[in-house]
């Protein structure tokens, strides 16, 4: 994960997330997971470099703060 100048994170991505998922993310705009709530899973796997391991990943990532994709429920 890259740190901006204020050695703060990059983004709010899970750290055992692949550089490749990484990298479709930043590519498609995706900087922070509460933005991922905007864009269904379906959406994110059509990302080149997005896997299911990834997306698996990204969902229980939001589903700890009480968000979820686009389209699915919070639990």
């Amino acid at each position: 994960m890259q740190a901006t100048q204020n050695n703060q994170p990059a983004n709010d991505f899970p750290s055992g997330i692949s550089k490749p998922a990484e990298r479709a993310l930043a590519n498609a705009g995706y900087v922070r997971l509460d933005q991922l709530t905007q864009v269904s899973a379906a959406e994110l796997l059509k990302l080149h470099g997005m896997g299911p391991k990834a997306l698996g990943q990204l969902r229980e990532a939001l589903q700890a703060k009480g968000l979820a994709f686009a389209g699915e429920q919070a639990e």
